[in-house]
């Protein structure tokens, strides 16, 4: 529900725009949260039902006109309130409709608006018209009675179900003076909030106007933000590779910001992959608000973070925050705007507990009326949960993207736009749902036949060309889940079955979208179940369509090399811009040694290598009491070399090391051990690419070293070998996009870690033979061009001398 934006017409009042669907769901909800009764089934859809909308309207007659634009203009003494939106069809003759003035009662009542919703419930159960639906087309009827001066007006709501096609249909009717009554009050409940917006933009703006840069620009600092404007002011995609330190965080906001006071956007959403580097942005907008700045934001945090329960339920005879909920979230939301300027996780569970509202539900309502949205890629770009109320199909806003640390979205978008699922959980459904439904056990029953007739075919992996047959069976058991969901509230193991019944509607969402950038594949995981995957090799296409949700946006972050790879699959675009950020430091800062009689090449893991490795690491931290990190390419090597080097050392250092899985309070401790000053050198062994090798901060003393083990090249299997044959196939380089391009990615993050402020000095060791290759040099970050090669018998007296040099 995108809410109101406030937008300056030219020689006339500001007009704060709305749509009527948001309008009315914002008013007229009401009530409890209740997800076990269909809540979480997403029972109205909305990509999915605009194809239904098309079909309907094509079997219309010659009176039904489709798709039909409205606008209604409030004038109040400040502003315009605009109210928007597209009748889904007006019913009329168009012979008739220049001469109604001139009609009676009987030919006024053929004029009908049809407002039509694409529904995953069975129509035919129902006995009237869902609220809001029908509001919404009473505002639509209010807006053509009004603009062709009709005395009657009926309204028709349309409901069809998205898998049966079945229809139903209700029909009011109404008198103009009816219907006028209800929208002005309507509209006159809105007042405050419309007031709320043209003030609050009014206060912003203000502030804008005298907002400066917080600090002294650092080395190139001030050209990023000028590049960032630029590309706002012309409303491009700008990718930036802005090295560690360079301030980037403020260097993207801080412009956007500025853009918004010269309106080139009316929302900056900062997109993040962690929850750490979305808190960095909210203390960068706390200095902006130190400094004048009237803005105002929210963070949003995944609802399970959110809960007040100790178990979340989303039902209101379990949680008091679910009952009412409805009732009493608009006036909260109200009240803590006036109150709060940065609305972070602490704040809204604070006003949620005082307000009695769903602290999740709360900040997304929130999220409604800000300047500034902090969250994770999902909100923006996952067709299963990005923010409807601003990206609905259909919506277009004046956005602004400011997307942090994006390396992280590649696999992060092809995780959103592919599914799996699995032969053996189709079995289980059958068993655990075969008491509460014969159809849908039937219909389970021939998924399970299809993929045991391609199992026979796959021996290890099998790439398909389609799986048609498949997918009406498959498209049979979501509609009769959808029956079951509806009329079984208390289903056993609910949860289990809503994840089944969600894997399955999103493979059937999914499969609308095969294309080229596609691959239907099987194969068999870690248990020996058997896969189906729809696989999205490359997202670009899929993000393209959520980028073009708004007017810029900026993809930045210490490791977009090659930019060209990322350019290719973060956007469907060419006319994109990319530069190198300056780097703040200098290079004198830190040794960067390439070991060149070591590799972790599959061919060479053995003890001798391992035991070469771990005398590399023993001499390097000799050479300086201090913090030292070490990333392994797996669990397993780590751990190898992790034995030797603990013989080596004899007990002179504390040595940590990673665990798999790891529980936050258990990543607190290990990161803790860094803040322990003076009790003599640390070495903590990590994996490459996992929780501690990026996002995190360890200044000054607190981590002197950076060794890599290997050149971080993915695990071969399946996917990757399937990403590598597409790359061939469309012409570029498939090892380097599987796997050489992904696994620098992670050395450079890796390496990252040392040098962190202008006070910081250490050592980075990239212990491999390949990092002395062209096509591994190639990748290498700018700054690194003065890497020195060494060996096992030089290592220790290029690091000394170093040391002895500061």
């Amino acid at each position: 529900m995108k809410m109101s934006k406030l937008v300056q017409q030219d020689n006339c009042k500001p007009q704060i725009v709305i749509s009527v669907r948001n309008l009315v769901e914002f008013l007229l909800a009401e009530g409890d949260i209740d997800e076990g009764r269909g809540g979480a089934m997403r029972m109205e859809a909305m990509a999915e039902g605009s194809r239904m909308h098309r079909k309907l309207q094509r079997r219309a007659g010659a009176d039904y006109h489709a798709e039909v634009p409205l606008k209604f203009l409030i004038d109040y003494e400040e502003y315009q309130l605009a109210l928007e939106g597209r009748a889904d069809g007006i019913i009329y003759d168009e012979e008739t409709i220049p001469l109604l003035g001139d009609l009676d009662h009987e030919a006024f009542s053929r004029v009908i608006i049809d407002e039509i919703k694409g529904m995953y419930l069975d129509v035919e159960a129902m006995t009237e018209p869902i609220s809001v639906h029908l509001a919404q087309a009473k505002c639509y009827a209010f807006i053509f009675a009004n603009q062709n001066h009709l005395p009657y007006i009926s309204v028709q709501m349309t409901y069809a179900n998205l898998d049966t096609e079945e229809v139903r249909r209700f029909r009011e009717d109404y008198t103009y003076e009816e219907i006028e009554e209800w929208f002005l009050n309507l509209i006159s409940d809105y007042k405050k909030w419309a007031d709320y917006l043209f003030h609050q933009k009014m206060i912003r703006q203000q502030s804008i106007q005298t907002l400066e840069f917080p600090y002294a620009y650092r080395q190139g600092q001030k050209k990023l933000v000028a590049d960032v404007y630029r590309s706002i002011a012309r409303e491009k995609l700008l990718f930036i590779q802005a090295p560690t330190g360079t301030g980037k965080t403020l260097a993207t906001i801080f412009p956007a910001v500025q853009a918004m006071g010269q309106d080139m956007g009316e929302r900056i959403f900062y997109l993040t992959a962690k929850s750490a580097t979305g808190l960095v942005a909210r203390d960068t907008f706390l200095l902006l608000e130190d400094r004048g700045y009237q803005g105002k934001t929210v963070v949003l945090t995944a609802k399970d973070k959110m809960c007040l329960l100790e178990e979340r339920s989303c039902n209101p005879d379990s949680c008091p925050y679910a009952k009412g909920h409805y009732d009493r979230v608009n006036d909260a939301v109200y009240d803590l705007l006036q109150q709060e300027n940065v609305i972070d996780r602490e704040v809204i569970l604070s006003w949620a507990k005082e307000r009695k509202v769903c602290p999740f539900e709360f900040s997304l309502d929130v999220s409604n009326w800000v300047d500034h949205i902090i969250c994770d890629y999902n909100y923006v770009f996952d067709p299963n949960v990005y923010l409807k109320r601003f990206f609905a199909e259909g919506l277009r806003g004046d956005y602004l993207f400011l997307i942090d640390e994006a390396h992280n979205l590649v696999d992060r978008a092809r995780e959103m736009y592919s599914e799996t699922l699995i032969k053996e959980e189709f079995l289980l459904m059958k068993r655990k749902l075969k008491p509460f439904s014969r159809k849908l056990e039937r219909y389970l029953e021939r998924c399970n036949k299809e993929l045991l007739l391609l199992k026979r075919q796959c021996e290890r992996v099998l790439v398909l060309e389609d799986v048609d047959v498949f997918l009406f069976a498959l498209c049979n058991v979501a509609a009769a889940f959808d029956e079951l969901l509806q009329r079984e509230v208390s289903l056993p193991e609910r949860d289990e079955v809503l994840d089944f019944y969600f894997k399955v509607r999103n493979f059937i969402n999914l499969s609308e979208h095969l294309d080229e950038h596609y691959r239907i594949y099987c194969d068999y995981n870690d248990k020996g179940e058997f896969c189906l995957h729809l696989f999205c090799v490359d997202p670009s296409l899929m993000l393209q369509e959520r980028l073009d949700k708004a007017r810029s946006a900026v993809f930045f972050s210490a490791t977009l090399l090659p930019v060209q790879y990322y350019k290719e699959l973060l956007c469907n675009k060419t006319d994109v811009y990319a530069i190198y950020a300056e780097p703040a430091f200098e290079q004198s800062q830190r040794a960067l040694v390439i070991g060149n009689d070591v590799t972790s090449k599959f061919t060479r893991r053995n003890e001798e290598e391992y035991n070469r490795f771990a005398e590399y690491i023993l001499r390097i931290v000799e050479q300086r009491k201090g913090n030292y990190m070490v990333f392994c390419p797996s669990y397993k090597m780590m751990e190898d070399i992790y034995g030797h080097f603990l013989a080596k050392a004899e007990g002179r250092y504390r040595v940590i090391v990673q665990g798999s899985g790891m529980s936050e309070a258990k990543r607190e401790e290990f990161l803790q051990e860094f803040d322990k000053q003076g009790e003599g050198t640390l070495v903590a062994f990590c994996v490459l690419g996992g929780i501690f090798s990026e996002g995190i901060d360890l200044t000054n003393e607190r981590l002197i070293g950076s060794i890599v083990v290997g050149v971080g090249l993915p695990q071969i299997g399946n996917e990757r070998e399937i990403m590598k044959q597409y790359f061939d196939a469309t012409g570029r380089d498939g090892f380097d996009f599987a796997y050489r391009y992904p696994g620098m990615n992670k050395v450079i993050q890796a390496a990252g870690r040392v040098i962190r402020t202008t006070e910081d000095r250490g050592v980075i060791a990239l212990l491999d033979e390949r990092f002395c290759q062209n096509t591994y040099r190639t990748t290498f970050p700018r700054e690194w061009q003065d890497a020195v090669v060494c060996n096992l018998a030089t290592v220790e007296d290029r690091i000394e001398e170093f040391w002895n040099a500061l």
